[in-house]
């Protein structure tokens, strides 16, 4: 039964659940709370990993629908423009940086005369010849995106500032962070062996601006003052072969253990392991709010990521762990040494980034700032 005052709402990530990635693992757990609110919600996607073509998830009901292929990190989903309009909703949700979900969100709006509302993670950038892709698409279908937006959510306040195409629709921009799922992602008590440092993600081009390749660079110094340290990797893409030809050439191949996809109900255990997770991203256009840090601290352990990442403002000011400016190997290897070495302050950040996420990033919390943006509009 659906309560007065609920709101039919439908979201459009690229992909959803099996997928695991920071924006889909996002829309599950807010529709999740979403449904808990009273909602109706519907997501639709793309099929990948290939599911079931509809089904009920958690009172979310899923449509998945078929791919041809994909541009960059976007499925291209040919029957998307025919499902999304035959669907009944009182608003849409678009999520940003995959294109052409976002894109045939903002035309159902349109012709349905419904409200758009945007997540937008962080700007759309290429590499190669995608780079020309990306710069047409930002010059003309991203501009129409953003002027159809009723409102527009970014996840951390630097966006407004940093990106060129948010600054002329400041204001319908509200700022609203991701969260965390806190019964999922907890600390299990285990000890560690005090030396492990924990990197997660795809391992591909798109994916290079997490920057692995420095942090093997910084754990050739780390060597010096901790030789026995060790650097877990968790993921698969093809510059696998690459990250494991440098670790060969940086002799670190009793240091560095590649792990390959981590299933999703091994990434808690894989957080809980390692002693120290580390985000060494490199761009700010690209990285989001740096989801598997959120998820880290959630389980206790320090972070050490670039000050790009969304959650570094939060994790200084609560001492859950230590910040430092991207591709900057030697600090970045400074800062891992000093908590590889001082197990009882790397305590003390772990147990303050716990309370950092119960306190901020709790995903009811998120839900109902959300939920108040809906109502606004519908």
């Amino acid at each position: 039964m659906v309560v007065e005052g609920s709101m039919k709402i439908l979201q459009t990530p690229a992909r959803f659940h099996p997928f695991i990635g920071g924006v889909e693992n996002c829309v599950y757990d807010l529709s999740r709370e979403l449904v808990k609110l009273g909602h109706e919600v519907t997501v639709l996607c793309a099929n990948e990993p290939k599911s079931e073509k509809e089904e009920v998830l958690d009172g979310i009901r899923v449509l998945r629908v078929p791919y041809i292929g994909k541009i960059a990190n976007t499925n291209i989903t040919p029957r998307l423009p025919i499902e999304i309009l035959k669907e009944d909703f009182d608003l849409v949700h678009a999520h940003l940086p995959t294109p052409w979900s976002s894109d045939w969100s903002a035309i159902a709006s349109v012709a349905k005369r419904k409200p758009l509302v945007l997540t937008y993670y962080n700007d759309i950038v290429g590499e190669g010849h995608l780079d020309g892709i990306a710069r047409i698409y930002n010059k003309f279908n991203l501009k129409f995106v953003l002027k159809r937006a009723s409102k527009i959510i970014i996840i951390q306040p630097d966006y407004i500032r940093s990106s060129p195409y948010l600054k002329d629709f400041a204001d319908k921009v509200e700022t609203i962070p991701v969260g965390v799922n806190l019964e999922k992602f907890r600390p299990d008590g285990m000890a560690t062996n005090g030396k492990t440092l924990f990197f997660l993600s795809i391992l591909d081009s798109y994916h290079r601006y997490k920057g692995l390749d420095d942090l093997l660079r910084a754990l050739v110094l780390v060597k010096r003052a901790v030789p026995d340290v060790g650097l877990v990797v968790g993921g698969d893409g093809e510059l696998l072969s690459h990250y494991k030809s440098l670790c060969d050439s940086l002799g670190l191949n009793e240091n560095v253990d590649f792990i390959g996809f981590v299933p999703e109900e091994m990434v808690t255990k894989c957080y809980n392991r390692c002693d120290i997770f580390v985000l060494p991203s490199i761009s700010r256009a690209q990285e989001g709010f740096g989801m598997v840090a959120l998820e880290a601290m959630a389980c206790g352990k320090p972070v050490i990521c670039s000050d790009v990442v969304g959650v570094a403002e939060d994790l200084g000011s609560f001492g859950a762990g230590l910040t430092v400016e991207p591709s900057n190997t030697e600090e970045m290897a400074e800062a891992i040494s000093r908590l590889l070495m001082n197990r009882s302050l790397a305590r003390r950040m772990g147990d303050a980034g716990r309370r950092l996420a119960e306190e901020r990033y709790g995903w009811r919390a998120i839900a109902e700032r959300i939920e108040k943006v809906y109502d606004g509009l519908v």
